[in-house]
């Protein structure tokens, strides 16, 4: 069936002191377990490394959410692999895996914003190159088979140091632990998941449905391509802040506010790394109809999910896992209706997912040949 995750990004209010910053960390594994308890299939945590966010360990983070659930699946959303060490990232997610009993999957990207050029000496114009040499090297450790590596010359990768022989320990206890590439504009990145035979999750998040569905479409071009079966290709839909209620006029209103506090960040983001990539819709009504939010009584809802999924054909979406301003309580009754009134829904029009397992039978080893 098809699956419907959650997800945090994990900002604070800024200037956040240290004890509300503890407890917006305690939030975020609260409302994973809440989300396992409503019958949700994943929870993912973002990857950012500079404030207002407070996510820069996604695997500590999970490792205390896998300690608190037991059936919930647990993503990245995203992984930063353009700025981390492979050979970390294999040790600290294949121990990750062994922890939650195999319930990991990972959502990679680049990230977008000029911060990480100065913690990690890599900026944007290079981070697609890195992303792709790491992500090469991350999936031949996970392997199992001695890897012999140099560092690329003249590519500021984080790893310099050539590895000779080495192999990493442990490996993960799935077979293969799924990969989802996430990108909003870049077809290398959709390029490189047909390549390895990978899933790939739209960002979906401040533009309408025809700025990523563009992307979909060339994944699936260069999916079958590489003479893949065009039905095993898996795309996933970010869809951001969830607020359903019975009456479509009390979502909407409730959600009014939210949306005028994000719209006058956005207008004053000229030196912002949102700048030039987030759409600046007319209306809040022009944003309801046209962006990803889920806002709307459960019929409304479930359309605009079914709607995305006739651009896509994605068999997973992602949904916002924490009260984006609405209110505990409100937030808690709409995600309670989404679980109850639009999820089953979703399960039985969109296409199933395959368990990862099922996956790996589509991706060999070794990437398909040209």
């Amino acid at each position: 069936m098809a699956a419907i995750f959650g997800l945090d990004l994990i900002d604070a209010t800024p200037g956040a002191d240290p004890e509300q910053i503890s407890a917006r960390l305690q939030e975020v594994v609260r409302n994973a377990v809440l989300f396992e308890d409503l019958g949700f299939d994943g929870f993912a945590v973002g990857e950012r490394h500079h404030a207002p966010f407070v996510s820069s360990s996604p695997p500590v983070v999970l490792s205390h959410i896998a300690a608190r659930t037991s059936r919930i699946r647990l993503l990245t959303g995203v992984t930063l692999l353009s700025v981390l060490d492979p050979v970390r990232v294999a040790e600290d997610y294949a121990t990750l895996d062994h922890l939650s009993g195999g319930r990991l999957e990972i959502i990679l990207g680049k990230g977008n914003g000029p911060e990480q050029a100065e913690l990690f000496g890599i900026g944007r114009t290079e981070a697609w190159d890195t992303l792709e040499e790491n992500y090469r090297l991350l999936r031949r450790l996970w392997s199992g088979e001695p890897v012999t590596w140099d560092p690329p010359e003249g590519l500021p990768t984080i790893r310099r140091t050539p590895l000779r022989d080495a192999t990493v320990f442990p490996p993960p206890l799935q077979r293969r632990i799924r990969v989802w590439h996430g990108s909003a504009t870049a077809e290398r990145s959709v390029e490189l998941a047909a390549e390895y035979g990978d899933p790939i999750f739209s960002a979906n998040g401040f533009n309408p449905v025809e700025y990523y569905a563009r992307l979909v479409r060339h994944y699936r071009s260069a999916w079958e391509a590489r003479g893949r079966d065009p039905e095993r290709a898996l795309v996933g839909a970010g869809h951001g802040a969830v607020h359903v209620a019975r009456r479509s006029q009390d979502a909407v209103e409730a959600y009014r506010p939210v949306y005028e506090a994000l719209a006058e960040r956005l207008r004053a983001a000229d030196n912002h790394h949102l700048a030039g990539t987030a759409t600046l819709y007319d209306s809040y009504e022009d944003y309801l109809e046209r962006g990803s939010a889920l806002v709307g009584s459960p019929q409304q809802v479930l359309d605009k999910v079914l709607r995305y999924h006739e651009a896509f054909g994605n068999s997973a979406i992602t949904v916002g896992g924490h009260d984006p301003g609405v209110g505990g309580s409100a937030w808690r009754d709409s995600l309670e209706l989404f679980a109850s009134d639009v999820a089953p829904e979703v399960r039985r029009l969109l296409p199933d997912l395959p368990t990862p397992d099922e996956s790996a039978d589509v991706a060999a080893a070794v990437p398909v040949a040209a």
